[in-house]
């Protein structure tokens, strides 16, 4: 199945279990408050369709993702509280979309052609795995505008650590992907030319995979990760039987193991 559906920020193309979000609303692709919701939108409903294996957010161009929508912002300056409502509102989506993706049973992919920044980059973080470009950049800029990016080291924390998520938000540099790589943020640096194929191809080879072995074992991979070592062997030990007694693997097992 080859399905294309496009909508005002979010184009969805769905191909043989892999959904690609591309990200619309110009050149930039903000986290306007739009923007926002059609992402968390297009995530919950992939994660209740069967059709869906594995997601793939993609911005296409220079910039894979601006973070919030400045001019968004400046705009609720005028309110009569300065934007502090919206504000409190835009977070708290931008927040909630985060974790809905970041927790979504299908394994997610970020395609970063360019620079990912600020709540661009919290997107990246965000999902499982990051292919980037070899000219992608990655920043966390906010205290180069008298600010700081603290949500989005919300997520980029947690990929990549303390020190590393330290120098990045305290500096407001550009990070190369080489860096990137190396910090543990991207997973694969490729030339730009065959960035597309290959996260493509990866991403259908993890499509065939047996879904709900692969649902279970990413909650459990992230779930263990919190826990105390014996803890995390018996969650994990459950986890694992619960693999082997699914009806698909049994049948597998009789069929390919047991001699008649």
């Amino acid at each position: 199945m080859n399905s294309m559906i496009e909508t005002a920020m979010v184009i969805t193309q769905l191909d043989q279990g892999v959904l690609t979000l591309t990200l619309g609303a110009g050149k930039a692709h903000p986290l306007s408050l739009a923007m926002i919701r059609g992402l968390h939108a297009e995530i919950d409903a992939a994660a209740q369709d069967d059709a869906v294996k594995v997601l793939v957010i993609y911005g296409p161009g220079p910039i894979f993702c601006a973070g919030h929508d400045l001019k968004e912002i400046a705009r609720h300056r005028g309110d009569a509280d300065d934007g502090r409502a919206y504000l409190t509102e835009l977070f708290a989506a931008c927040g909630a979309m985060m974790q809905a993706l970041s927790n979504c049973a299908k394994p997610s992919i970020a395609m970063v052609e360019g620079i990912a920044t600020a709540g661009g980059l919290q997107l990246a973080a965000a999902c499982d795995l990051v292919f980037a470009a070899r000219g992608a950049t990655f920043c966390l800029p906010g205290v180069n505008n008298g600010g700081f990016c603290t949500t989005p080291a919300v997520t980029v924390s947690r990929v990549i650590g303390r020190k590393r998520v330290a120098e990045m938000a305290l500096s407001g540099e550009t990070f190369d992907a080489q860096w990137a790589r190396e910090a543990g943020l991207v997973n694969r640096v490729l030339s730009r030319d065959i960035l597309a194929r290959e996260v493509m191809e990866f991403a259908h080879q993890l499509a065939s995979r047996h879904a709900p072995a692969v649902a279970d074992g990413k909650a459990a991979l992230y779930r263990h990760l919190e826990m105390p070592l014996s803890e995390a062997y018996d969650m994990a030990a459950d986890v694992m039987v619960g693999h082997f007694m699914d009806p698909h693997r049994i049948a597998h097992d009789k069929k390919n193991w047991l001699k008649s």
